[in-house]
């Protein structure tokens, strides 16, 4: 019997001399090199007590040894379960009590923190650090540079992934063999990788975008990637010659148009750019393009299902949209009477060999998200126009009612951006003493502009029907967001909640 993931992404690697991971200060990882330090690192963690099936969480900084646990996590058979490195003590200390890893990693500057935090819920604790060093490594020292995977088929756990949280408890994706393997698979071919392509890789790697997106379309097609800590301009300027490829959060592209070295003569040995995790303004699509002469790819995906949808890699990538569903991905949008009709707003569902298995520990939450015949309801508002590109208009729990009226604050937001001097806005609604909520719009200015937020809202007049226009906005330097880009609209929420109440 067969690994299904390690069998595909990462047994490949053996024998391989030509570099696999390409790192900021020159060294180079082969691939043969990357899966002997694999095959030690299992070893070590099965010496620690982890066997198949058990969870392995990680909250450690992205380097070769962090995504090495990962592909070992795999080999063992076990569950891999990364954490967000901006999470405190206490919130980590509901992932491990919901999870209950065998095995919980952490760098070694957390170590006195997170202890008491693993001892709690009977997680050995292991230390990791940056650079390579901790106790895992002196785990693995000496052990064997071969390892025999234990046995997995596709339906197998092979990671939990917990979402954001932004409403409620995180709730923990339980994503199998299968999924990420399918996944992978899909895009790979969509989007042409070969074992020739170079990826410029910034992204974390404890999040679908960084972890199952980049790093296994690289690992399944051969090809290696220029494996950063993070998101520097000056090192991914430096280094974007020896790409073909990125992938990165509209963050990175919007910081990079910023810098006049980033230009034509740049990106000219670039094949593609591609873009997700958070809405890309068309604005930023349509400066790329004339600063580059590429068009960004943008597509569109979740925690439970991997990728959905993705704009063509030939053919036209539409600015606002994110594509049309994958291949084997089914697609529909849902009204409360069932399918709405082509163009009208509804609720996103999917179904497909991407979709998860379900949230851990939770039934009642699966039972309510995922549907007996394998649809997942995925709280997204969006439309699906006459060739199949699905528009994301916002999140179902974002609705605004106002007045008895639905409104959908990425309509709003369009119209918002596009005024004099507006960078970008979000749009939210808030307890109203009248009309229940009330839309109200958070609004930044573009670089060196002194924004009048009244000034902003006249443009709408004409443009929105009266009970869409916000009835108040206010003007701040930046939106909050999470780790890949996203507004944190739950926060701007919170913070400006009794702003119709006085």
């Amino acid at each position: 019997m067969t690994n299904v993931l390690f069998n595909a992404l990462f047994a490949p690697l053996s024998g391989r001399e030509t570099a696999f991971l390409i790192l900021p200060d020159g060294r180079e990882m082969t691939g043969d090199a990357f899966l002997r330090l694999v095959s030690r690192l299992a070893h070590a963690l099965r010496g620690a007590g982890v066997g198949p099936g058990d969870r392995v969480a990680v909250q450690v900084v992205k380097s070769p040894e962090a995504l090495a646990v990962y592909a070992a996590t795999v080999a063992l058979g076990a569950v891999f379960l990364p954490l967000n490195t901006a999470y405190t003590p206490e919130e980590v200390d509901y992932f491990l009590g919901n999870a209950t890893p065998s095995a919980f990693l952490c760098d070694p500057v957390k170590q006195a923190a997170l202890a008491p935090v693993a001892a709690r819920h009977g997680a050995r604790l292991i230390t990791l650090g940056a650079t390579g060093g901790g106790e895992l490594t002196e785990l693995a020292e000496g052990q064997p540079d071969t390892f025999v995977p234990a046995p997995r088929v596709a339906d197998d756990l092979a990671a939990i992934l917990y979402t954001s949280g932004t409403t409620g408890r995180s709730k923990g994706a339980m994503l199998s063999h299968g999924n990420l393997l399918s996944n992978a698979q899909v895009l790979a071919d969509l989007w042409r990788f070969t074992d020739r392509d170079v990826l410029l890789h910034a992204l974390p790697i404890f999040h679908t975008h960084g972890l199952f997106v980049a790093s296994n379309i690289s690992l399944l097609t051969g090809g290696a990637m220029i494996f950063l800590p993070g998101f520097d301009v000056e090192q991914v300027i430096g280094l974007l010659p020896r790409a073909t490829a990125m992938m990165g959060v509209p963050t990175f592209y919007t910081r990079l148009l910023d810098d006049p070295r980033f230009d034509r003569a740049l990106t000219a040995h670039l094949r593609l750019f591609v873009s997700g995790s958070a809405p890309l303004l068309a604005e930023t699509h349509r400066e790329f393009e004339a600063r580059t002469g590429h068009r960004i790819l943008e597509r569109y995906g979740m925690t439970e299902t991997n990728m959905n949808t993705s704009n063509p890699y030939e053919g036209e990538r539409r600015a606002g949209t994110v594509g049309q569903p994958l291949p084997g991905v089914d697609l529909r949008v849902m009204g409360e009477a069932g399918e709405v009709a082509q163009g009208e707003v509804g609720v996103i569902e999917v179904r497909g060999p991407n979709v998860f298995q379900g949230y851990w520990q939770m039934p009642e939450k699966t039972r309510e998200e995922l549907r007996a015949d394998g649809w997942f309801i995925t709280g997204d508002l969006g439309t699906v126009d006459a060739d199949g590109y699905v528009t994301i208009v916002g999140r179902a729990k974002d609705l605004i009612i106002s007045g008895g009226f639905n409104i959908y604050p990425k309509e709003v937001e369009l119209l918002l951006d596009e005024q004099p001097g507006v960078l970008e806005s979000a749009v939210i609604g808030l307890p109203h003493p009248d009309f229940g909520e009330a839309v109200f719009a958070v609004l930044t200015p573009q670089k060196g502009v002194v924004l009048d937020a009244k000034a902003v809202l006249a443009g709408l007049h004409d443009r929105l029907a009266r009970f869409k226009q916000p009835k108040a906005a206010v003007v701040v330097a930046d939106l909050p967001r999470n780790t890949m880009g996203k507004v944190q609209k739950n926060l701007l929420r919170a913070e400006y909640a009794g702003w119709f109440q006085n």
